[in-house]
C-alpha cells in the first residue's frame, strides 16, 4: 500500500472486521528521516496506522493484547524482504489498550543482515507508547541435520482431543473465568465473536479434577484448537489458484505467524487462577511476552490443501483451515506476579512456537499507587 500524505495519526472511526488480513491490515504513513550528526547517516523510521478496531473481550474498555503483540510483529514484516520471516519476538505492555483510536506503529530498523534481520517497534494510542517489541526475522535455512522436540500434545493427549471434532468444541469464551461463563448462560451478557481466529475451548475438566493436578498446579493443562478465519490473501479477487501458489512461495508466511501470535495470548493468564484454586483477584495483566517461532514453511502454513483435493471450494472466503493446537500451564506464581508457558503444535504434531508470559496477579489491591 503507498504512503498516505497528510494522513493525521489518530482520527476517524475504525471498522469491526472478522477475517484475520482484515483485522491485521496497516495503512502506511509517512516515514521519519532522522539525521545523525556524529555519523553523518540518515535514520529511516517507517510508521503504519491499523485499520480495524481490536477485540474487546469481556465488553470492558481495554483492547485484547493480542492484537497489538501480532500487528507490531505485522508492521516490523512489512520492512524486511522477501524471504525472512519471524521467528523470535519480545514486547512490554506498558499501558492498556483503548477501543476508540487507532494503533500507529514506528518501526526501527536495528539490523538488516542477510539471514537474520531485527527490528524496535513502539506503538501508540494518541501519542503514548502503550506496547514495545523487538522482533527478529531469519530465513529459512532449510537444515534438518538434527531434530529434538517433546511428545506432541496430540499423541499425549489423544483420547480428549479425538473425542470430538475441534469445531464441535465450544468457542473459547470472552473471559475464561467461571463468573463471565455464567453470565452469559444466564443471559446477561452477550458473547462477543472472537475476531481473526476459530477459537475452541478443548474440555479438560476430568484430566485437570485428579488428585495428582491438584496437588501440583504445574501439571494442570489447557488445550486450545484454532484456525484461520477468512482468506490469508488481501487482494479479494485472488483465485484458489493463486492463493495456493503465493502460500506455496511463503507470501503469506508472516502473516500466518502474526495469527499464532496472536491466538496464544487468547485467554492465556486467565489458566493461571484456575490451576491455583483462586476464582477471584483483583488485578491481573500482561507484563511481557516472548514468543518463538520453531518452525517456518510448511509448519505454521494454516491452508487445509489436503481436505480440498480436486473438490470445488463456494467461495475463497470458506477455504477450509487446518486445526493447530495450543497446550498451556502455567510454572510458577509468586510475589504478586504469574507466568504463563504455552506450546503451539502443527496438525501433525510439530512444535511449531512456544510462548511465555510474564504477567501481574494480585489478590489485593495495593494501599500505595500503582507505578
Amino acid at each position: 500500500m503507498p504512503p498516505q500524505r497528510g494522513v493525521p495519526d489518530n482520527d476517524g472511526e475504525l471498522p469491526s472486521l472478522h477475517s484475520f488480513v482484515e483485522l491485521m491490515a496497516l495503512q502506511r504513513l509517512e516515514d521519519i528521516l532522522i539525521a545523525h550528526p556524529d555519523t553523518s547517516e540518515t535514520e529511516k523510521i517507517e510508521r503504519f496506522r491499523s485499520l480495524a478496531t481490536p477485540y474487546n473481550p469481556g465488553q470492558g474498555t481495554r483492547s485484547f493484547g493480542g492484537h497489538v503483540y501480532a500487528q507490531s510483529a505485522y508492521a516490523a514484516s512489512k520492512t524486511v524482504g522477501q524471504g525472512l520471516v519471524i521467528h523470535d519476538m519480545t514486547g512490554t505492555f506498558i499501558l492498556g489498550g483503548r477501543l476508540d483510536t487507532p494503533y500507529v506503529y514506528t518501526v526501527r530498523h536495528i539490523r538488516d543482515g542477510f539471514m537474520y534481520s531485527t527490528r524496535a517497534v513502539d506503538a501508540r494510542q494518541a501519542g503514548k507508547i502503550c506496547f514495545s517489541c523487538i522482533c527478529s526475522f531469519k530465513r529459512d535455512e532449510k537444515q534438518r541435520l538434527f531434530q529434538h522436540q517433546p511428545t506432541s500434545a496430540q499423541t499425549r493427549y489423544d483420547s480428549i482431543l479425538s473425542a470430538k471434532r475441534p469445531e464441535d468444541q465450544p468457542p473459547s469464551p470472552s473471559v475464561d473465568a467461571e463468573w463471565w461463563i455464567e453470565a452469559v448462560r444466564q443471559g446477561n451478557v452477550s458473547e462477543p465473536e472472537f475476531p481473526g481466529l476459530d477459537v475452541r475451548k478443548t474440555d479438560m475438566k476430568d484430566y485437570n479434577r485428579t488428585e495428582d493436578v491438584k496437588q501440583h498446579p504445574e501439571k494442570y493443562r489447557q488445550l486450545t484448537q484454532y484456525r484461520l478465519k477468512g482468506s490469508p490473501d488481501d487482494d479479494p479477487a485472488a483465485s484458489l489458484a493463486q492463493i495456493r501458489e503465493r502460500e506455496a512461495n511463503g507470501e503469506y508466511d508472516n502473516l500466518y505467524a502474526c495469527a499464532h501470535m496472536y491466538s496464544s495470548d487468547k485467554n492465556s493468564l486467565l489458566l493461571i487462577p484456575r490451576a491455583l484454586g483462586i476464582t477471584h483477584w483483583a488485578e491481573m495483566a500482561s507484563l511481557t511476552l516472548t514468543v518463538i517461532v520453531h518452525q517456518h514453511g510448511e509448519a505454521l502454513r494454516m491452508v487445509d490443501w489436503e481436505s480440498i483435493g480436486d473438490s470445488d471450494v463456494g467461495s475463497v472466503s470458506e477455504l477450509p483451515m487446518k486445526w493447530f493446537v495450543q497446550e498451556g500451564w502455567t510454572p510458577r506464581a509468586a510475589e504478586n506476579r504469574a507466568l504463563h508457558e504455552s506450546h503451539l503444535w502443527s496438525p501433525d504434531g510439530t512444535l511449531l512456537a512456544t510462548s511465555l508470559q510474564d504477567s501481574m496477579l494480585r489478590l489485593r489491591k495495593l494501599k500505595v499507587a500503582n507505578l
